[in-house]
C-alpha cells in the first residue's frame, strides 16, 4: 500500500526533504512572472529596466529567469523600485496539522 495515500503534497515534499527547495522555486517563478507582467503593462523593455536599475541587461535576464533562484533581496527591491513598486515580505504561521 502507498504510504502517501491520504496525505497532502506538502507533507510528501517535507518527508522527501524537498519542501523548501520546491517552495523557493515556486516563489521565484511568481516573482519573475510578476516583474514580467509589470514590464509588459508599463511597456518597459529589458534594456530600459536595466538602465533604470543602473545594472546590466544580463542581471535583468537573471531576474526574469524563473529557474534562477539566485535573486537577492537587494536586486529584487531595485527592480521593484525601477517599476514604481515596493517589495513586501511577511511571515505567516504554518497551518496546524
Amino acid at each position: 500500500m502507498n504510504k502517501h495515500v491520504g496525505s497532502d503534497f506538502d507533507a510528501f515534499l517535507a518527508e522527501e526533504q524537498l519542501l523548501e527547495e520546491v517552495t523557493a522555486a515556486a516563489l521565484k517563478r511568481v516573482v519573475a512572472w510578476q516583474i514580467s507582467q509589470l514590464m509588459k503593462a508599463q511597456r518597459v523593455s529589458k534594456s530600459a529596466l536595466a538602465q533604470r536599475m543602473q545594472t546590466s541587461r544580463t542581471v535583468v535576464g537573471r531576474v526574469l529567469d524563473a529557474d534562477d533562484a539566485g535573486l537577492t533581496l537587494a536586486t529584487l527591491a531595485n527592480a521593484a523600485r525601477a517599476l514604481g513598486q515596493r517589495v513586501e515580505i511577511r511571515f505567516v504561521p504554518e497551518p496546524v496539522a
